[in-house]
């Protein structure tokens, strides 16, 4: 069986943080692969920054171009309404029949966990693999993985805040993405 890793988010956007989680977990599990998954509608965020589609999944694609074990995928964009992991993961498994799912979260939504969606089918389906973020509990009734990944407290609305601000954002996303930032007049640019 093929083992891929998903990393679901807004991507709003896509940062050093995401990519070096992606990494860590890829080679901490053997994973053969680790795909982005940008969410339509995150079923327990607002979205205060409203910014294409098209340009996330752009700055997405351009973030994990270098990596050929990184891929995008677009399960939750090609739905409407809002993006329970449990649907977008049970339309996957149909899909990819040969393939072992690792979703990865970070501490935040370890202890968010009783309240997703169907979580106890969802715990039955795939492999949950939990990474710690600052200032976030890692415990949880659920079983569930852990990687141990480097402390970057970076955030996507950090950076927005920084580009509003008129800050430098350099060395907190790839280049590749800033420099997409910066000639569309994204977040304030």
């Amino acid at each position: 069986m093929k083992k891929v890793g998903i990393l679901g988010g807004t991507f709003n956007p896509p940062h050093t943080g995401h990519l070096v989680i992606a990494n860590e977990v890829l080679h901490a599990y053997g994973l053969d692969e680790v795909w982005f998954m940008p969410n339509q509608v995150p079923p327990h965020k607002t979205v205060d920054e409203p910014i294409s589609q098209s340009d996330r999944l752009a700055m997405l694609e351009l973030a994990v171009a270098d990596n050929q074990q990184f891929k995008v995928e677009k399960a939750e964009l090609d739905r409407s309404g809002p993006s329970y992991t449990y649907e977008t993961m049970k339309i996957l498994k149909d899909m990819y029949k040969e393939i072992d799912f690792y979703f990865i979260i970070g501490g935040d939504m370890v202890e968010y966990l009783p309240k997703w969606h169907k979580i106890d089918e969802l715990v039955k389906m795939i492999k949950f693999v939990g990474v710690s973020r600052p200032s976030y509990s890692t415990e949880t009734s659920y079983d569930i993985l852990y990687a141990e990944t480097p402390q970057m407290d970076i955030s996507s609305s950090m950076i927005r805040e920084r580009v509003k601000g008129g800050k430098s954002i350099r060395y907190l996303l790839p280049d590749s993405v800033r420099v997409y930032i910066e000639e569309h007049g994204l977040y304030g640019t």
